[in-house]
C-alpha cells in the first residue's frame, strides 16, 4: 500500500511535537508494509529517509502545461489564492475575474503560474496563509504525477492540500487531527483556520483524531458525524535517546514546564503554583523552557510575585538539550488548558523524572502513573509538586512505574491502528463506486 501523505514538518527541522509525531508514524507504517511519499513545504535534504520517501514541494512547479490548468481548474473550484500570488494583476481586476465562474479569466490567473516553483520556507510566518494556498496548488501536480491508494494529511495546514489532491485523484483522504483551533486559542478562534479546519473534516472520508478529547471537540464543535471520527492515540519512539548524565551547578531541587510559552499550554498556572510551593519548599528553582507569545507576559508576572530569583527562562530548547533539561528536572509539570495529546510529560517520565498532568491532555487518557490535575486548580498543582518533592517513596514509584508505563507506549500499535483504517477507508470508496 502507498500513502501520499502531507506534512509542515519533519525531523530534524522541527517547530513542535507535530513533526515528531509524523516521524514515529511513518517509521512504524513502513514496518507494515505501507509505503508513504511524505510531501513538505521545504525540505533540507538531511531528513532521515530510511522508512520514508521525501518529496519537496519547493521543487515541484505548480503546473507544467496549460492543459494541466484545465483540469486543475474543473476539479478544484474551491481554491482561492491571495492577490500577492498575481503581482501583475490588480486587486479591483482580481477581484472581478475571481467572482462568479468566469472559467477563462480564472485561467488567465493561472497561466501565471505556469511551470513556477515556489521557494516555500515552511515556518510560521506572516506568509502562511500565502503559502498554503500555494501549497495547495502544487499538491494537485504531485497528486497527478504519482500513484498512492491513500491521501493522509496533518493538521489544518494541509487539509487544503489533501482536499485538491483528492479531487485530482479521485482516492481517499483522511485528516489527521493534531489540534484545533479551539485548543490554541480558546474561543477567540481564528475564523479563517477554523474553517479551514472544518472544510478539511467535511471533505475527507476519515477524520482521525489523537485522544478521545479531541475525537469530542471535532463532533461538538466542528459537526462531524462521530461514525466518521477514529481516535489514534500517539505513541513515542525513544530510539536513539540514551541516557544523559549532566552536573549539576546548584543543590536546590527543579520544577520544570517544557512547551510553548502561549494559553494553550498554561504557564500562568504554573507560575501560580510555583509560588505557592515556595512558600512551603523555599530551596526550590523553577525552569521555564520555551518561546511563544506569553513569554513576555510570564516574566513580568514572576517579578510581580516577587520569585524572580527562584525562575529560570531558557528560551526554546530542542534535541539534547530537551534531554538535558530532563535530566536536571526533579519534577515535570504539564499544565495546559487543552492539549489534544502530549509528547512531553513521556519523555520525562522516559528520564526518569516524575510528571504532573492536566486531566484536559489526550495523554492523560493512557497514563496510570501521572498525577492528573485540573489546569485551573494551583493548589491541587502546587501540592502535587510539594508531594513529590517533600515524600520520596512517592516520587520513587512514580519513576519506577511511570518509565516502565511509558516504554510500553509504542508506535507500532499506533500504525497497524492507521493501516487498518486504510484499508477501510479505501473499500468504503470502492463501495461508493
Amino acid at each position: 500500500m502507498r500513502v501520499l501523505m502531507f506534512g509542515w514538518e519533519f525531523p530534524p527541522h522541527i517547530a513542535g511535537g507535530l513533526g515528531t509525531a509524523c516521524q514515529g508514524l511513518t517509521t512504524a507504517l513502513a514496518k507494515q508494509g505501507v509505503e508513504v511519499l511524505f510531501v513538505m513545504p521545504s525540505a533540507s535534504g538531511d531528513e532521515d529517509q530510511s522508512s520514508v520517501r521525501i518529496i519537496n514541494a519547493s521543487d515541484v512547479p505548480a503546473f507544467n502545461s496549460v492543459k494541466e490548468i484545465d483540469f486543475f481548474l474543473e476539479k478544484v473550484n474551491f481554491l482561492k489564492v491571495d492577490s500577492t500570488l498575481i503581482p501583475y494583476v490588480a486587486p479591483e481586476e482580481y477581484s472581478r475575474m475571481m467572482e462568479g465562474d468566469d472559467i477563462l479569466h480564472q485561467r488567465e490567473l493561472w497561466w501565471g503560474e505556469l511551470g513556477k516553483k515556489y521557494s516555500f520556507s515552511g515556518k510560521y510566518g506572516p506568509n502562511l496563509m500565502e503559502e498554503v494556498a500555494r501549497y495547495a496548488m502544487v499538491a494537485g501536480t504531485i497528486a497527478a504525477q504519482y500513484s498512492f491508494e491513500v491521501i493522509h494529511a496533518h493538521d489544518w495546514l494541509t487539509y487544503m492540500a489533501g482536499i485538491v489532491a483528492k479531487r485530482v485523484s479521485g482516492k481517499p483522504l483522511v485528516v489527521h487531527v493534531h489540534a484545533t483551533e479551539f485548543d490554541r486559542s480558546g474561543e477567540n478562534v481564528n475564523s479563517q483556520v477554523f474553517e479551514m479546519e472544518q472544510r478539511g473534516m467535511q471533505e475527507a472520508d476519515k477524520v482521525m483524531a489523537v485522544s478521545h478529547l479531541t475525537r469530542n471537540i471535532v463532533i461538538q464543535r466542528y459537526g462531524i458525524h462521530p461514525d466518521k471520527v477514529t481516535t489514534v492515540h500517539n505513541g513515542v519512539d525513544f530510539t536513539g535517546q540514551d541516557a544523559v548524565s549532566v552536573e549539576r551547578g546548584v543543590s536546590d531541587k527543579i520544577v520544570t514546564f517544557l512547551g510553548r510559552i502561549t494559553y494553550q499550554k498554561g504557564p500562568e498556572y504554573f507560575i501560580e503554583a510555583a509560588a505557592k510551593v515556595l512558600k512551603r519548599y523555599p530551596n526550590l528553582r523553577f525552569v521555564m523552557a520555551g518561546s511563544g507569545d506569553m513569554f513576555h507576559r510570564s516574566i513580568r508576572r514572576v517579578a510581580k510575585l516577587g520569585i524572580a530569583d527562584r525562575f529560570h527562562f531558557t528560551g526554546f530548547l530542542r534535541g539534547s538539550d530537551v534531554q538535558k533539561m530532563f535530566a536536571y528536572s526533579d519534577v515535570y509539570v504539564m499544565p495546559s488548558v487543552s492539549e489534544p495529546f502530549g509528547i512531553s510529560p513521556l519523555e520525562a517520565m522516559r528520564s526518569n523524572v516524575p510528571a504532573i498532568i492536566s486531566k484536559q491532555s489526550g495523554v492523560a487518557e493512557v497514563l496510570r502513573h501521572a498525577i492528573k490535575v485540573d489546569f485551573w486548580d494551583v493548589n491541587a498543582m502546587a501540592d502535587a509538586m510539594y508531594g513529590l518533592l517533600q515524600y520520596p517513596a512517592l516520587s520513587q514509584m512514580a519513576v519506577r512505574c511511570g518509565a516502565e508505563e511509558v516504554n510500553n507506549l509504542k508506535w507500532d500499535h499506533a500504525a497497524a491502528l492507521v493501516a487498518q483504517l486504510y484499508r477501510e477507508t479505501m473499500q468504503q470508496k470502492k463501495v461508493e463506486v
